[in-house]
């Protein structure tokens, strides 16, 4: 069909000849509404971009002479944002002297990656960055999943624990669980870590 009578036959429709491959001999077009074609495409992209996930990537510091209880917290920590889908960066900061004995911190992320194994795997090896040593890991596949299934269980379980106890009054009440430190973020987390110190 010749551009013209195209380009009438769209005006007579009220609607806009749309050109769909130039390269194409003869050139290929289309009559549509053009402003509804714009709306849908932007539609679409808002719909994939919200059922698209985003990874963060979170931030654990420790010192080579990490003890005991701190090493447990901040564990718990990794786990809890390894589970929650995030990415961990692992971060040893040495201060003085320590920098001159580097298998110090690698034996201090090595002791978080057995700790965490069986949710997390390595996706950046350890290395040094000025006074930081620097390693990234990753959830294994399936564990987002199965720790929101876990957390779905527990949640159906206290809301069945909570309506037999008001269906039946005479029973004693259970003690509510104690605080717990789930809410914390990275700067909580790494607040006995001060990298300016020498």
């Amino acid at each position: 069909m010749a551009t013209h009578e195209a380009l009438r036959l769209a005006e007579e429709k009220g609607l806009d000849l749309v050109e769909i491959s130039p390269r194409a001999f003869p050139p290929v077009c289309r009559i549509m509404d053009y402003g509804k074609y714009k709306y849908e495409q932007a539609k679409q992209k808002q719909k994939a971009r919200k059922h698209a996930s985003t990874v963060e990537i979170k931030e654990i510091k420790f010192r080579p002479k990490t003890e005991g209880h701190d090493m447990d917290f901040k564990v718990k920590h990794v786990r809890r944002f390894v589970e929650a889908g995030n990415k961990v960066r692992l971060v040893v900061v040495f201060r003085g002297r320590e920098i001159t004995h580097p298998q110090t911190g690698q034996s201090m992320l090595n002791r978080v990656i057995e700790a965490v194994t069986d949710i997390a795997s390595v996706e950046a090896n350890a290395n040094m960055e000025g006074r930081r040593m620097l390693m990234v890991i990753a959830p294994k596949p399936g564990v987002v999943r199965k720790a929101q299934e876990a957390k779905k269980a527990a949640a159906a379980a206290a809301a069945t624990a909570a309506q037999a106890a008001r269906k039946d009054p005479s029973r004693p009440h259970e003690p509510l669980p104690e605080e717990d430190d789930d809410d914390l973020d990275e700067d909580d987390i790494n607040a006995d870590i001060d990298e300016d110190e020498e």
